[in-house]
């Protein structure tokens, strides 16, 4: 009975890949069409999506971080989790930042044309006025509803935390049985919301990519900066398919098996750009798809999305890069390694939103007097690269959860 319950549910996973697969090439044909129409409708529907899933992920963050921390906050495995969780988070970031470099290295991207860098120097420098110790102090909240009403995720988790931990060490009472019956109330209709998504996403994907599709074929692909894409793209690539296999595969995991699971979260980041909007579904898929218990996916994937920024690692160390070598400045080994850290340092707590690491990267070359109006060049392919980043931060913060839940379950196992 169990055989026929895992292969009837194997069809139907294999029946939706095929639907997204379809709804993809099926949106890509719509955008080559170029009908202003067209397009204009599918700009709309891709919108009404992303709104739908940021509307979803806020109480998503929030209710998961309480919920676990209000049931394990006086259980072993919590602290265990969350050192696992941190320990791997910061290795596969490292690593990814690493590969930037080497890459960085090998490839050499060369300075652009002068005359190129001026004509792109009225690029907005708005968000470079904001300094990262303004950017860290903005993360502590002075009130409980702007960080909701502003999405800041790093506030809400903070948030959170407190009001978990405060829920685990309140006596035990009617009072408290009955916040945790309605918070988990709470949750189990929000994960109903996102089964109706899910079911729903195809179309989404179609106008998603039908969206990239007349982007691209518009002349967003710029040949002047291709080193440097190569050098962002082949990264993240490496990365995806090397590297992060490379981690499932020493805790015993099967990474292809693992990457076919969890493909709904991975498609859906790669189309709105924003861990933070997909933490619902790739919750929802590491429980239901993968088979991650919930007291690991529900803590881990929520402070994942926060700190596991292995793509905005990548771009923010590549970019700050080249920006600073074609604004003149010495590049020497140590100073790359220097910025290895404190790109990676600067991922961390980046909110995990449609171009925050264009954002943070403009904030730190502003004040390092860098020549920020590349960014402007930068700009046009960014949406691209936005997405493969954001495709590969939440296939990064499914190993992680994935290797997290796997030690877990293992020294459950050897305790008996």
């Amino acid at each position: 009975m169990d055989n026929k319950e895992k292969q009837k549910q194997d069809r139907k996973q294999t029946k939706q890949i095929v639907w997204w697969i379809g709804a993809l090439v099926l949106g890509a044909l719509l955008g080559i069409l170029g009908i202003a129409p067209l397009n204009a409708l599918m700009d709309f529907i891709a919108t009404i999506y992303t709104r739908l899933f940021q509307l979803l992920a806020v109480p998503t963050i929030a209710l998961a971080v309480i919920t676990t921390l209000a049931v394990l906050g006086n259980q072993k495995d919590t602290g265990r989790i969350f050192r696992r969780a941190v320990i791997y988070t910061v290795l596969t970031t490292i690593t990814a930042a690493a590969v930037g470099l080497l890459l960085y290295l090998i490839i050499a991207p060369g300075n652009l044309p002068a005359e190129l860098v001026n004509k792109a120097a009225d690029v907005s420098q708005n968000a470079g006025q904001t300094t990262y110790y303004e950017h860290i102090i903005g993360v502590i909240p002075n009130n409980i509803i702007k960080p909701f009403l502003e999405g800041n995720v790093l506030s809400i988790l903070l948030l959170s935390a407190a009001v978990g931990i405060g829920l685990a060490k309140m006596p035990a009472g009617d009072r408290k049985e009955t916040l945790l019956k309605g918070l988990g109330g709470l949750q189990d209709l929000l994960f109903l919301l996102i089964r109706a998504l899910i079911w729903a996403l195809p179309l989404g994907i179609v106008a998603f990519a039908a969206q990239l599709s007349a982007q691209v074929s518009a002349g967003v692909v710029m040949e002047s900066i291709g080193k440097y894409v190569a050098v962002i793209l082949g990264g993240n690539l490496i990365q995806i398919f090397v590297i992060l296999p490379l981690f499932l595969l020493s805790r015993g995991i099967h990474p292809v098996r693992t990457l076919g699971r969890m493909m709904p979260a991975v498609l859906m980041a790669l189309f709105t750009k924003s861990s933070a909007a997909t933490l619902p579904v790739t919750m929802q898929t590491a429980e239901g798809r993968l088979g991650v218990s919930q007291k690991v996916s529900r803590f881990v994937l929520p402070i994942c999305t926060t700190i596991n920024m292995n793509g905005c690692a990548a771009f923010i160390l590549v970019t700050s890069l080249f920006l600073m070598q074609n604004g003149g400045m010495e590049l020497s080994l140590p100073t790359m390694i220097l910025w290895l850290f404190i790109s990676v340092l600067s991922a961390i707590g980046n909110a995990g939103v449609p171009m925050g690491c264009y954002f943070l990267t403009l904030s730190l070359m502003s004040g390092m007097g860098a020549p920020v109006g590349i960014m402007g060049i930068i700009l046009p392919i960014y949406t691209i690269i936005d997405m493969i980043e954001t495709a590969e931060n939440v296939w990064s913060d499914s190993c992680v959860c994935a290797m997290v839940d796997r030690d877990i379950r293992k020294r459950e196992e050897e305790i008996g």
